[in-house]
């Protein structure tokens, strides 16, 4: 059975490190034989979480389909910036908003996940990268311990779209070789 993995850079600048990476995320899985869905957050709009809103005209259909697509894989790779070493405004909004969806289905728990990240700074997303695993551990998502990060990514990728460093390209691949090994095929609930 196939592995579904849902790739969600948490970048919408254009040129960004972070959809670079995801690029080379996304055809490593597929290498590996993974069935993959890479997304842009740009493509679902989102207001910021507030509870009034959400009480008043219920949330957002964009939430529901993140939420239901979320669902519908078995794991779930996080490609994401660091801003003031922590989480960006537009990955934790969507994962406060996906969090608020009411179902039986709950999109996160039980689910699979690895982080990366690239930044053109030194560190990498390294400072991001624990606050993200804290919040996605508290919601029921095993996170992975292998992750992946590129720093000085303005001259980190190749060519051929992958990172030309051999350090961070054997980072990538080991934290998708585990992905697959953990995440469950078949375990989709969505």
């Amino acid at each position: 059975m196939t592995t579904k993995i849902l790739i969600m850079p948490g970048s919408l600048r254009a040129g960004s490190f972070n959809i670079s990476l995801a690029q080379a995320i996304n055809k490593v899985l597929t290498e590996m034989g993974a069935e993959t869905t890479m997304i842009s957050l740009g493509d679902y709009p989102l207001p910021i979480v507030d509870e009034d809103l959400n009480r008043e005209k219920g949330t957002p259909e964009n939430a529901v389909k993140l939420a239901r697509l979320f669902a519908a894989h078995d794991a779930l790779f996080i490609v994401s910036p660091e801003y003031n070493s922590s989480i960006p405004p537009l990955v934790k909004n969507t994962i406060d908003w996906i969090t608020l969806v009411r179902s039986d289905v709950k999109p996160l728990s039980g689910l699979t996940a690895a982080l990366g990240g690239a930044t053109n700074g030194i560190l990498g997303t390294t400072r991001m990268l624990p606050h993200l695993r804290a919040v996605l551990v508290g919601l029921g998502v095993l996170v992975i311990s292998q992750q992946v990060t590129i720093n000085q990514a303005a001259s980190a990728f190749g060519e051929d779209g992958m990172p030309s460093n051999e350090r961070q390209l054997a980072m990538l691949h080991d934290a998708c070789k585990a992905l697959m090994e953990i995440a469950v095929p078949g375990r989709a609930r969505g």
